[in-house]
């Protein structure tokens, strides 16, 4: 996980303008992938103070403990105003055992505007030698005057073959990484997820896509664990299209079902449902019900296989 995180290019310019000294008193990192996001920043934290690997500081910054580097809010707590009074008073206070001093202020994207407002003079003036290093999933969630005075660093979803060989490093040669890898969007938490169900969520999207009872899998689709039906179901679809296409060379999947499910499904319907299929995430992510987005996504499906058989007729 260390090697793909200090591969990025947020890392490097942390890591090279703290090495520098010019590094911004605000600065403000785009991780999409909040399942990782906090040790995202304790890896650029660690760059920020140059602590080498195995090291005291290295291992109190990753244990939270430097009296330097101050988290915010504490693991399963939200950044509230009066965490941020905290987080202001403390900022007041010397360094413990430099001249520098760094607040880590992780899911930035769940900062109320109230909060951010609240931060937002300590965050634009700082006191001498104090840093802050802010994450959040989406650049959506912040405020324009909090990002007008942030050096921003954005870190794109990582590749398919990066994911993959991260996996191969942390679990040797787990059955099903290629498969995850492809099907997590480039987020390394929703590979594991996928992982960890030992393929099950790839065995749901192909019931969710030749099965007649919709409304019993759709509730086997809320009960699943979170993250894992729709990417699963992206990568059955990806690859039900390019079978149809006569590109079964690129797919990913082997297995016959997905194949069978190819040969009754043109490419052009697999296509318009991984469209649906991107609307139900988005969905999902405004706090639709997952159940009853499956069940949208399916009626939606149906619908588009009419379509195209009338035009067939």
């Amino acid at each position: 996980m260390r090697e793909l995180f200090r591969s990025t290019t947020a890392y490097q310019t942390i890591a090279s303008g703290a090495r520098r000294g010019d590094l911004a008193h605000f600065t403000l990192v785009i991780f999409p992938d909040g399942g990782h996001l906090r040790e995202f920043l304790t890896v650029c934290a660690e760059a920020f103070f140059g602590a080498e690997a195995g090291s005291r500081t290295e291992r109190l910054i990753g244990s939270e403990h430097y009296p330097d580097c101050l988290f915010y809010p504490a693991r399963g707590a939200k950044l509230s105003s009066d965490v941020a009074t905290e987080l202001i008073g403390e900022s007041a206070l010397s360094p413990v055992e430099g001249d520098r001093k760094l607040f880590v202020l992780d899911a930035f994207q769940t900062v109320t505007p109230l909060v951010q407002n609240k931060l937002l003079k300590i965050l634009e003036e700082p006191p001498q030698g104090v840093y802050f290093l802010a994450g959040a999933t989406a650049e959506h969630t912040v405020l324009p005057t909090v990002l007008s005075r942030a050096d921003k660093l954005a870190v794109a979803p990582f590749s398919e073959e990066a994911i993959a060989a991260a996996l191969r490093r942390m679990r040797g040669d787990a059955p099903g990484i290629s498969e995850a890898a492809a099907a997590c969007g480039g987020l390394l938490s929703a590979a594991e997820d996928l992982l960890e169900g030992g393929g099950e969520a790839f065995h749901l999207a192909i019931r969710f896509l030749t099965e007649r009872d919709t409304v019993r899998i759709c509730r086997e689709v809320g009960d699943a664990p979170k993250g894992t039906f729709l990417p699963a179901l992206r990568l059955v679809l990806r690859d039900v299209a390019l079978i149809a296409a006569g590109q079964d060379q690129y797919a990913v999947l082997q297995d016959a079902s997905v194949r069978e499910i190819a040969e009754v499904m043109p490419a052009g319907i697999a296509l318009a449902a991984l469209r649906f299929t991107a609307s139900a995430e988005r969905e999902i992510q405004f706090n639709a019900n997952p159940a009853q987005a499956a069940l949208t996504l399916s009626l939606r499906i149906a619908k588009e296989r009419e379509k195209w058989q009338k035009l067939s007729l």
